[in-house]
C-alpha cells in the first residue's frame, strides 16, 4: 500500500540539509519529490567526504526517495522546463538567497501565476528580510545568533557551546515537512496554495520557547542573565563509565534514594517537594553524582531499573545501532543500494498503520532521471535531446571504466 502523500508531487530545489531532509519525509511518505540539481554539479553534499560507489553518506541520508533531473536554471530552455515541471507539481521547495527564485523568474508569484494551486516553499537562514538576510548563512552561525549557544554553556557567564549536530538545519527539515502537510491539508478543503516562510532562525527561537525562555517569558520580569544551575548535566559517571538518570520529580526522588540506600535524601527539608529539586539543583545533581561513583554503569542500570528510576546508558553511536530497544524499534534498516552498496539507514520514523511510508528508491545519481521526467512532462525524445545537446539539460554521467 502506498504512503500518506502518494499523489502529492514535489519539486526539489534545496541543496545541503535542511530542505533535502524537509523532502526526502514527504518522499518516505510516498510524495514524487523530484530533485532539480545543477548540471555536472548537483547538490553540494554529493561531494562530501565520507563516500562509496560515487555518493556521499550525507547526500545518501538526505535524499532517499527521490529522483533526479539535471537542468541549467541560467539556461532559458532550463528555466522552461523548471516552469513545467511547476505546472503539474503540488508542491515547489526551494532554498536559495532571497531574490534568487524571483531573478530566475521562478518565484512564487511566477509559480502561482503558472499553477493558482501550487504550495511554495522557501527556507531562509535568518529570514528575507532585514539586516541578515543577504548573509551566507551555516549552522553555527543559527545556533549563535538564535542563543542556542548559551543554553548550550549553561549560562550567560560561561563559554558559549555548539550542540555537537547541525540541529537548526535539520530541525528546519522537520518543520517545513510539517508546514507542507498541513498546507496541503488546507489546500484540500479550500482549493488555495499559498507560499510558505520559514527561516531557520525562526524554527531554533521557536524550539527553545518551549522549554529554555522561561526567564524572558514574563513581560516586566525578565531575567537579566542565566546563571548556571550546577556544573553536571544529567550524565553521571559510574565506576566504569556513564549513566543518565533523572530523578528530578519529587516520586523520582523518593524512588532514587531508596536504590542509592541515601534514606535521608528522602526527608531533607530542601527536596521535599519538586519545586524544592529544582531551587536546589546543584546540590541535588552533586548528591547523585557521588553515590553514582560506588558501582559500575550495567550494575546502577538493573538496580535503577529494579527501583523504575528514569535511566538510560550511555552508548556511543556504534553501541546505539545494536542496543536491544533500537532493534526492536526497526528504526534502523539495511537496503542495497546499485553504486553504493548495501547501506544502514534509518526509517521514516513514523509509523502509519493504513499508509506506511516505504523505501522506493536510493539516493538518485545526479541527472539520473533526466529523461524519464522530462518525458512525463510532456517532451519528445527529439527535443530533450536537444535539450540535453545544448546543456539546458543533463542525464547521469557514463561511469568511467
Amino acid at each position: 500500500m502506498p504512503g500518506p502523500l502518494d499523489g502529492v508531487r514535489v519539486i526539489d530545489l534545496t541543496a545541503m540539509i535542511s530542505g533535502p531532509l524537509g523532502a526526502m519525509i514527504l518522499a518516505d511518505q510516498g510524495a514524487d519529490v523530484i530533485k532539480v540539481e545543477a548540471p555536472g554539479i548537483g547538490d553540494h553534499s554529493r561531494h562530501v567526504a565520507t563516500r562509496r560507489g560515487g555518493f556521499s553518506a550525507s547526500f545518501l541520508n538526505n535524499n532517499r526517495n527521490k529522483r533526479s533531473i539535471a537542468l541549467d536554471l541560467k539556461n532559458p530552455d532550463g528555466v522552461a522546463a523548471l516552469k513545467m515541471l511547476i505546472a503539474g507539481a503540488d508542491v515547489v521547495m526551494q532554498n536559495f538567497r532571497p531574490g534568487v527564485v524571483e531573478r530566475l523568474g521562478v518565484g512564487y508569484e511566477d509559480a502561482r501565476a503558472i499553477n493558482p494551486g501550487v504550495i511554495f516553499a522557501s527556507i531562509t537562514g535568518f529570514g528575507e528580510t532585514g539586516p541578515y538576510a543577504g548573509k551566507p548563512v551555516f549552522d553555527p552561525l543559527i545556533q549563535s545568533l538564535s542563543g542556542l549557544t548559551t543554553v548550550q554553556a549553561g549560562s550567560d557567564q560561561r563559554r558559549p557551546a555548539l550542540v555537537r549536530t547541525i540541529l537548526p538545519d535539520k530541525l528546519t527539515g522537520v518543520t517545513i515537512a510539517q508546514a507542507i502537510s498541513a498546507a496541503l491539508f488546507a489546500r484540500e478543503r479550500s482549493g488555495q496554495g499559498q507560499h510558505i516562510r520559514l527561516s531557520m532562525l525562526d524554527t531554533v527561537i521557536a524550539f527553545l520557547w518551549s522549554s529554555d525562555m522561561g526567564g524572558n517569558t514574563f513581560v516586566g520580569d525578565e531575567v537579566e542573565a542565566e546563571t548556571a544551575q550546577s556544573f553536571i548535566d544529567l550524565i553521571y559517571q559510574t565506576a566504569d563509565g556513564y549513566i543518565s538518570v533523572a530523578a528530578f520529580r519529587r516520586a523520582d526522588w523518593v524512588k532514587l534514594a531508596q536504590a542509592c540506600e541515601r534514606p535521608e535524601w528522602i526527608d531533607d527539608p530542601r527536596f521535599l517537594t519538586s519545586e524544592g529539586l529544582e531551587v536546589h539543583k546543584p546540590e541535588r545533581l552533586e548528591m547523585t553524582q557521588q553515590a553514582l561513583l560506588g558501582r559500575t554503569s550495567a550494575d546502577w542500570i538493573d538496580r535503577l531499573d529494579a527501583h523504575d528510576v528514569p535511566c538510560a546508558p550511555v552508548l556511543t553511536r556504534r553501541e546505539m545501532t545494536s542496543h536491544p530497544q533500537v532493534v526492536e524499534n526497526g528504526i534502523i534498516v539495511e537496503t542495497d543500494h546499485p553504486q553504493a552498496g548495501r547501506l544502514r539507514q534509518s526509517r521514516n520514523p513514523a509509523r502509519f498503520s493504513g499508509t506506511p511510508a516505504e523505501d522506493r528508491s536510493g539516493g538518485p545519481a545526479l541527472g539520473g532521471n533526466t529523461r524519464a521526467v522530462l518525458a512525463e512532462i510532456g517532451y519528445e525524445p527529439a527535443e530533450i535531446d536537444a535539450l540535453i545537446a545544448s546543456g539546458a539539460a543533463a542525464t547521469e554521467p557514463k561511469a568511467k571504466p
